[in-house]
Formats: structure tokens, C-alpha cells, sequence
């Protein structure tokens, strides 16, 4: 009898409950896994994004990252467990939007939108459950449930590659946490469908899961500008009288955003002008576009009783209410045309340029709770996943309708928004977290601002300035400081520097954004997205003994405070205090971004830039487009000079991207890549030259010429 108890031991747990799973390769290196009976409404399908399927069929094969028998998935009660594995040497990135830690094996987390509450715990405003390998796989769970991931800290008594038993009493390697061979999900639905993504490195892995949600955003210019979002009360004279004292000061700005005070009532909203202090919304919108400043609308979707859309769209509302607002039902077709109707008239059709959605996120006590119920049938649970995403795509449709692309800000998202024209941002405001949050965001198909508002000192004010500025939305956020550009008067000179290099790169950012469109690749992303990166031995520190370190915390250094901004820079941000710090070089040789002077090639060094400076490298052979320090992005088919700046003694090319800048026809074809080029002559001297532009193509490069930063020997 005891015989047969162990036997029955040591069986696979529920093995009554486990299914097949069904697996089908739709594109080269994706694969989709099904097991039981997943839900109708999931992830991807309230973002309605479509693979961009002639990019990924194009990609080359790759295998299948582990043995498809290795992946296990039980079905339990109403709930679906799945299991992939894990190797002793892999690291953990993801699953979504993390903001003090970037390696996530030994982490226990609890997918669930919500503002982030200073803990790296899977409440977040992007708990995208996507998890990057450094393997060079990802994986992503489709639903729109809350879920948790044991990210490599249960222990299966069947488990492969089983820890070993030690004895706390004698063994001091005893640990409170052996080592776990597996990541785990939990999914509270009767089945569920998962993608594998197999890119050879993380960064193809990442590559091909944004390319299966559409590929990435593609802004306007002048989304790539310079903004200021003004005081919430702000009134059309106030809003006039920010934009000439830019342009007099000589500070780039290319859109003004208005918070709260711009509607009738906010918090719940009317969604219409408030006449007191915007007589004519009209007139103001074409004042400030003829200045090259266009206008950007705080909301959020909550209505009041006062809008005159209430009883309209109330029947399409759920059962509880937000700050006395109703909760427009955004899986309700009526909703959305009753709502979209409001934003069009009056607001889109005035020349408006897009939203900053608040409140899509968090906290318990705001939002609805679980019990609520919407019209659609979507469960408060499965709307509270995705009402973020909802959000930007019903928006980010009315600006699709009119033909003209937008880009805006949203405090809550999802798996599947990749090509949706949203940054995140929220009010958290700690300086080194918004860094590392940036560096987490290449993981997960978002975008990540770390925004400006107040500060304490000049040297606070600099250092935040100096970080936005490197990142997909540079913007002063002075809703409730009343913060300006100049506001310290002692740095307002390097605030003025930077604001004006963020409009000379303008070029490079927005090529850097056509890759992520056209290539999936994440314009600002992780060191260890940087190829060969992981692989340089000096920068592994620690032990490699998995019973020692059972969580590899060590095994590569976790880089959290440095990033690189498109393929060519190295970011390395410094905080209020700070005289020096380390910058760990991946392999290859490097320079500094002003001087062109060597920096170091696959090492650790310290830098001191003074307070001037934020430290920027680049490798070498690298060729950077810079235009003119304009106030304004170019407008559609506006010539704009380049000079092309040549770090290094390699020589090099870089695809330069070019379109009208505004509408969608580039989705049609009309765009051109063109390749500038540097090499070495017969005397060993530097020329570049740039590849005409195709007959028919756009074509807004103006005169052209090349700058050789590092001096010669």
C-alpha cells in the first residue's frame, strides 16, 4: 500500500485536468499555443491590431526556443495554469511596465492595471504579460484577466531540473528560495491562447512581438517637439501669451497642452469649451497654428451630469460611476459614437492635434470596482485591463478618420497597443524610477515619458530636462507648478541647449521611430536589448553557481539607470546630487556625443560632465542626421538642411527616413529610406555622401553636409 501512495506521488499533479496543447506557427519565429477554452474578448482583440504580416513574412525562420512538450498547461476549476520553462543561465525582462527593478526572475507578479504604487509587484500602468528571454524569446499570454506570473520561483515536485534539498541545520548554503526551473501563469478563464516569439536575440524577440501587434507608432513631426502643458485654469489669452513668450525667448515649442480648466466642468468632464475662457476655440486653434503650435486637450472619459451628452449615453454606461461621472461603455458601438461625436465637434474639427487621457489606470478607490457590470457584457475586470487601451483607439480612430496622425499621452495600457499614438506618463515623480521605467518600456511595446514638473533646486531642474529630452516625448508638465523652460534662471541658458538639440535630432528620432514602425524595434530600450551587449564577460559580475545565486541577480550586472535612444546613443542620465557616475560600455569602441573624443569599449568607466552635461556616447562608425535648432518641426514638404555628424575611425552608413510628416500616407508607399554614407578615400581621409532621393518619393532634405567629430591622430 505505501508502495502505491508513492507511486501515485509521483505522478504529473492534475494530470486528469491537463489538455493538449494546440500549436500553430502563423508567422516565421511566432507561434500561437491554445489550451482549453479561451474567452471571446482577450488583449488583442480590444486593441483590433492587425500583424504586420508582409514585415514579420519576411523575417527569417527561427526554431522553436524550447521543446514544445516542456510547455504544460491544466485547466482547474475555472482557472488555466501554464508552465514554460526556464534555463539556469536565463535572465527575466517584463512582463510589463517596471519601474525600480529591470531583472524580474525571483519576482511574484500580479498583472493588474493600476497607478503605480512604488512597488515593482505587477500593478502598473502597463502590466503588458509579455516576458522577454535573455534566451532571445518572449512570450505573451493573451487575456484580459488579472494574472499572476511566477516569474522562476515555484518549485514543481516533478519539475526537470529540480533544486537540491539542503539541510538548514548543517548546510549554510541553505536558501529560503531554491532554485525554479519555470515560469508560471495563472489565468482565471477556462483557457487561454499564448504566442511564443522566437527572434535568436531578446531584441528579435521584442522586434517580432511589436510587429505582431501592428508594428510601432509612427508620430507626426511635431510630436517629436518640444511641449508645454500649461496650468490647469489656464484661459485663451494666458494660452496666446505661453506661445509668444517661447518664441521671444527663443525656446522651441511645438504644441501646448491644456489641462482640466479648458472644459465647461472636469472631474466628471462636459467635454465642451468653457466659454468664460475660450470664447473662441475656434479662433484660438488658428492663432496658434498659424504660430506653428498646434493644441492638445486633457480628459478623461468620465461624464457628468452637466454634459450635454448624459442622457444620450447613459444607457451605454456601466452600473457605477467615477467621481460622479459615468463610465462610458467602450465596447459599446454607441458609446463610442456618442462619445467620439462630442471629441469630434468642436474639438478634432477645429484643428485640435490629440488628448492626454487621464484616470484610465488606478487607484481601487477611483475607478469601478469588480462588481460592476457594462452593457456589453465585458466584465468590470476584463474593462479595467483594457480601458486604456479602448481609450487610445477609439481617439486615435477619429484622427485616422480625418487622415491626420496624432500623439498624445494615457495613463493606462495593455498588450496589443504597440501602434496606438500614446505615451504613458503618471504623476509617480521620482527621477531615477522614471529612467528605469523608460528602460523597462523597449520590453513591453510601450512608450514611456519621464516628464518634467517641479523641482526643488536649478540642478533638479536641469538634470530632468536633460533626461526628457532623450526620450519619446519631451515635455514640461506644469499643470499645477506653473513651470517654464526658464523657470531657474541660473541653468535657463543649458535648458535652453537642450531644448534646442532635441530639434536638431528631430531628424534621427523620427528615423529611429520608422524602424519601430516598418522593424518593431523600440526607439528607447534596454543595454540588454543592445546586441553583444550580454555577452561581453566583463560585464558579468557574481557568482554563476545557481544555488549560490538562484535568481542570477549577478550573473549580469542589472542596468537600470542607462539606455540607448535609438540604434546609435547611449544614455546615461544623471540625478540631483550626483558629480559622477559609471557607464558600462558594451563592447566596440565609443565616443562622446560632443566632443568626439574616445570613451572606452566594453568596460566600466566614470564620468564627471559637470552639471552642463548629460552624458551621451555613440559607437563607432555611427552617422547622426542634426537639422538647424528650429522653433518648430518642418511642416509637410518643408526642405530642412542636414548636417551629418560622423563619430569614430570606421566608417559608416545610416538609413535616414523620410515622409510628409503628418498624414498616413506612408502606409500607401509613400516614404523613402536614403543611405548616408561615410568612408575612408585612397589617402585615408573621411567623405560621406547621401543616396539620392527616388523619383516620386518625399523629399525634404535641403543642403547637405558632413561634420567628422573625432579628431584625427
Amino acid at each position: 500500500m505505501k508502495k502505491l501512495i508513492l507511486l501515485l506521488c509521483l505522478l504529473p499533479l492534475s494530470a486528469a485536468a491537463s489538455g493538449p496543447i494546440s500549436w500553430t506557427e502563423i508567422f516565421p519565429g511566432v507561434w500561437k499555443g491554445v489550451a482549453g477554452e479561451p474567452e471571446a474578448y482577450d488583449l488583442l482583440r480590444a486593441a483590433e491590431c492587425e500583424p504586420f504580416a508582409s514585415a514579420l513574412e519576411g523575417l527569417e525562420r527561427t526554431p522553436f526556443p524550447f521543446a514544445q512538450t516542456e510547455v504544460r498547461a491544466e485547466v482547474v476549476d475555472g482557472k488555466t495554469y501554464l508552465r514554460f520553462p526556464l534555463r539556469r543561465e536565463e535572465q527575466v525582462y517584463g512582463p510589463g511596465l517596471n519601474f525600480q527593478t529591470v531583472h524580474q526572475r525571483g519576482k511574484i507578479l500580479g498583472l493588474h492595471v493600476d497607478h503605480y504604487g512604488g512597488r515593482d509587484n505587477g500593478r502598473t500602468h502597463a502590466p503588458v504579460p509579455f516576458y522577454v528571454s535573455s534566451a532571445g524569446y518572449g512570450v505573451l499570454v493573451n487575456s484580459a484577466r488579472y494574472m499572476t506570473f511566477y516569474v522562476g520561483t515555484a518549485v514543481r515536485r516533478d519539475a526537470r531540473d529540480a533544486p537540491e534539498a539542503r539541510d538548514r541545520n548543517t548546510d549554510p548554503a541553505w536558501t529560503s528560495r531554491p532554485y525554479s526551473d519555470a515560469v508560471e501563469a495563472l489565468v482565471p478563464a477556462n483557457g487561454v491562447e499564448f504566442y511564443v516569439f522566437s527572434g535568436g536575440t531578446p531584441l528579435g524577440a521584442v522586434e517580432r512581438y511589436n510587429l505582431f501587434c501592428g508594428g510601432g507608432t509612427l508620430p507626426p513631426r511635431w510630436g517629436l517637439g518640444f511641449t508645454q502643458r500649461v496650468e490647469k485654469l489656464y484661459d485663451a489669452a494666458q494660452v496666446v501669451a505661453e506661445a509668444e513668450e517661447f518664441e521671444r525667448r527663443g525656446y522651441p515649442l511645438d504644441f501646448i497642452g491644456l489641462e482640466p480648466g479648458w472644459q465647461s466642468r472636469a472631474y466628471p468632464c462636459t467635454f465642451e469649451w468653457d466659454s468664460g475662457r475660450f470664447p473662441d476655440p475656434a479662433g484660438l486653434t488658428r492663432q496658434l497654428l498659424h504660430r506653428g503650435v498646434r493644441l492638445n486637450l486633457w480628459v478623461n472619459p468620465y461624464v457628468s451630469p452637466d454634459a450635454s451628452i448624459y442622457d444620450e449615453i447613459l444607457p451605454h454606461t456601466g452600473t457605477h460611476t467615477v467621481w460622479c461621472g459615468i463610465v462610458p461603455d467602450l465596447n459599446d458601438p454607441e458609446a463610442v459614437r456618442i462619445w467620439t461625436d462630442r471629441l469630434r465637434q468642436g474639438q478634432v474639427d477645429i484643428g485640435v492635434s490629440g488628448y492626454k487621457i487621464d484616470e484610465v489606470d488606478g487607484y481601487d478607490h477611483y475607478l469601478w470596482p469588480d462588481v460592476a457590470r457594462f452593457p456589453s457584457g465585458t466584465s468590470a475586470e476584463q474593462m479595467r485591463q483594457t480601458y486604456g487601451v479602448l481609450a487610445q483607439k477609439v481617439t486615435g480612430r477619429l484622427y485616422r478618420q480625418a487622415g491626420i496622425r496624432t500623439f498624445g499621452l494615457v495613463r493606462g495600457s495593455n498588450a496589443g497597443a504597440v501602434s496606438l499614438p500614446y505615451v504613458l506618463y503618471n504623476d509617480y515623480y521620482s527621477h531615477p524610477d522614471f529612467i528605469t521605467a523608460l528602460v523597462n518600456s523597449g520590453f513591453c511595446g510601450v512608450l514611456w515619458t519621464p516628464e518634467v514638473r517641479g523641482s526643488k533646486t536649478a540642478e533638479e531642474w536641469l538634470r530632468r530636462f536633460q533626461s526628457v529630452v532623450f526620450s519619446p516625448m519631451a515635455m514640461i508638465n506644469a499643470w499645477s507648478s506653473g513651470t517654464k523652460p526658464w523657470s531657474f534662471p541660473e541653468v535657463a541658458e543649458q535648458v535652453k541647449y537642450y531644448a534646442e538639440l532635441r530639434m536638431m535630432l528631430m531628424p534621427y528620432f523620427y528615423s529611429e521611430f520608422a524602424r519601430y514602425r516598418f522593424h518593431g524595434t523600440p526607439p528607447f530600450r534596454s543595454m540588454a536589448l543592445e546586441p553583444g551587449f550580454r555577452s561581453d564577460p566583463r560585464t558579468d559580475t557574481g557568482s554563476r553557481d545557481l544555488e549560490e545565486n538562484p535568481y542570477l541577480e549577478a550573473v549580469t550586472r542589472e542596468i537600470k539607470d542607462q539606455y540607448m535612444a535609438g540604434g546609435c546613443l547611449l544614455v546615461a542620465p544623471m540625478f540631483a546630487g550626483q558629480e559622477s557616475r559609471t557607464v558600462l560600455l558594451p563592447a566596440g569602441d565609443w565616443y562622446d556625443f560632443y566632443t568626439g573624443l574616445y570613451a572606452g569599449n566594453g568596460e566600466e568607466i566614470t564620468v564627471e560632465p559637470g552639471l552642463d552635461r548629460i552624458p551621451v556616447f555613440v559607437r563607432d562608425g555611427a552617422v547622426i542626421p542634426f537639422i538647424p535648432p528650429l522653433l518648430h518641426a518642418p511642416g509637410p514638404g518643408e526642405k530642412v538642411d542636414i548636417e551629418f555628424r560622423h563619430y569614430g575611425r570606421a566608417g559608416g552608413s545610416y538609413l535616414l527616413y523620410d515622409d510628409d510628416g503628418t498624414t498616413f500616407a506612408y502606409e500607401d508607399g509613400h516614404y523613402s529610406w536614403r543611405t548616408a554614407t561615410v568612408t575612408r578615400d585612397a589617402r585615408g581621409e573621411l567623405t560621406g555622401s547621401l543616396s539620392p532621393a527616388e523619383d516620386g518619393k518625399p523629399d525634404t532634405v535641403g543642403q547637405v553636409t558632413f561634420r567628422f567629430m573625432t579628431p584625427a591622430e
